[in-house]
């Protein structure tokens, strides 16, 4: 059961954001300390991307690992309300392969990283190294 009301859980909800996250912005960092330039949330393109190299047709997601329902420890499905969360998760899934897929299509090649993969800060810097210079 959820402890908080209708109007608290909204309220709650309200402050979780799309853009400008904390793990968004330490990729930035990192990608901007590696020489590489970008820009931001292109809405002309299908899932408003993370990162948008327009030079190279690549693009970075940066994905939160329980939103998007990474199988790690920061994925782990709440206690309460299990059927609503499936359901979310499992929606926002289908969209995140739907919109690669769509990208694809027009030419762009799509590196998602996830929220638990911030941690090896190194190992993250060559992965991305690897995808830009590819």
């Amino acid at each position: 059961m959820d402890n908080l009301s209708p109007e608290q859980r909204s309220m709650q909800m309200s402050l979780v954001r799309s853009k400008d996250t904390k793990p968004e912005l330490r990729v930035r960092s990192l990608v901007h300390g590696l020489g590489y330039r970008y820009r931001l949330h292109r809405v002309e393109l299908p899932g408003k991307p993370d990162l948008v190299f327009p030079s190279k047709r690549k693009i970075i997601f940066v994905h939160g690992c329980f939103w998007h329902g990474h199988d790690c420890r920061l994925g782990r499905m709440p206690k309460s309300r299990i059927e609503y969360w499936q359901f979310k998760i499992a929606n926002n899934r289908v969209r995140d392969r739907n919109v690669v897929k769509c990208l694809h299509e027009m030419g762009w090649q799509c590196l998602a990283i996830w929220e638990c993969e911030l941690r090896d800060h190194m190992k993250l810097a060559e992965r991305i190294r690897k995808f830009l210079e590819s």
